[in-house]
């Protein structure tokens, strides 16, 4: 069984859930090319899915994919609330905001019993995780309910432990990919793999069908991880630009500027590793600097340091989550990107 036919669509190619930059109309758009268009979750409260994928299934008929995370919730610890919140001093004396006016609290939530029940009245064809996978029986309700079940893998490691918990397909996020890190068993950024190393090393190793991520921008980077053996692709960046995405606009000039081509991972903005254009936060903190508070409570220190900058035109102190190949990424319909990509998948 080809990819396109276990997933129920036209093309082996993946939309790949960017939480902050898209609703249901760029998976939609995709769905309609004959891609996977996929809509981020871990965001979203339970009534907002509903209302998303009422949208998707009254654009489109065909199939689509609902994405959580799986990490576990910290224990809040107010003494580094509190460091993490002393180190951001100076920025927030700058922009006159007052710290203890910011509300703390986490900005992701993951899978759980009541979103497990919404899979099973939703019956989505594919959910896809993000951080490893849920707990067995919660795993065991959503394939109950029908769907096919990827997650991402970021090791040789993490793979076999997805594959022997019996998903469908392992997306091979390499190290280029934008946004957060998928890595779960371990914390070691040092283990992480480009894709051009990661696919291969899959195919070898895994029965289920391995589906490449990272880097990928154009169809002559589909072309390459399909001769590495991907089953199939997953792309973000390239669709960034799309009108069907609700990037900002601050996020879509820096994606057109030279900046673009200078990306790093970094925990400042969540807590936890993932890519971005490098910015005034992150070159002066250092990418990987300070000790913020654990993910996703660290989204709130951070907040109102984007807003008041973004205000302003700035993208300064603002995820600017990015790949490290944008090259693909043009103001252009989502269609019109997924046909593109598509010719890499012939021959």
């Amino acid at each position: 069984m080809t990819l396109q036919e276990m997933l129920g669509t036209a093309l082996p190619l993946l939309q790949a859930p960017m939480a902050g930059v898209q609703g249901s109309a760029l998976a939609v758009a995709v769905c309609e090319a004959g891609g996977l268009g996929a809509l981020p979750c871990a965001m979203l409260a339970p009534e907002a899915i509903r209302s998303e994928v009422a949208a998707i299934r009254a654009g489109t008929r065909r199939p689509f994919n609902l994405n959580f995370f799986c990490h576990q919730p910290p224990t809040p610890d107010d003494a580094r609330e509190a460091a993490w919140r002393a180190t951001l001093a100076p920025y927030y004396r700058e922009f006159g905001l007052d710290p203890a006016a910011i509300p703390a609290g986490p900005g992701r939530a993951p899978f759980s019993a009541a979103l497990a029940e919404l899979v099973e009245a939703l019956r989505p064809p594919v959910v896809s995780f993000h951080f490893g996978l849920p707990e067995p029986t919660l795993l065991a309700r959503v394939k109950a309910a029908g769907a096919r079940v990827l997650s991402s893998a970021t090791t040789v490691d993490e793979a076999r432990w997805l594959e022997s918990r019996g998903v469908d397909a392992v997306i091979a996020q390499g190290l280029e990919a934008g946004g957060h890190r998928g890595m779960f068993l371990s914390a070691d950024v040092t283990t992480q793999l480009g894709t051009l190393a990661l696919v291969p090393q899959l195919v070898a190793a895994l029965r289920v069908p391995v589906i490449a991520a990272g880097g990928i921008a154009d169809a002559r980077g589909v072309a390459a991880a399909r001769a590495l053996g991907a089953a199939g692709v997953q792309i973000g960046s390239a669709y960034l630009l799309c009108p069907e995405a609700t990037t900002s606009a601050v996020h879509r000039a820096a994606l057109v500027g030279d900046g673009a081509r200078h990306t790093a991972l970094t925990h400042l903005f969540t807590g936890r590793p993932a890519r971005a254009i490098v910015n005034r936060l992150m070159r002066e903190r250092g990418p990987l600097g300070g000790e913020p508070p654990a993910f996703p409570l660290a989204t709130s220190a951070i907040a109102p340091l984007r807003a008041a900058a973004e205000a302003a035109g700035s993208g300064d102190f603002s995820p600017l989550w990015c790949g490290q190949n944008a090259s693909g990424c043009r103001a252009v319909p989502a269609a019109e990107i997924t046909r593109a990509l598509a010719a890499g998948l012939a021959g």
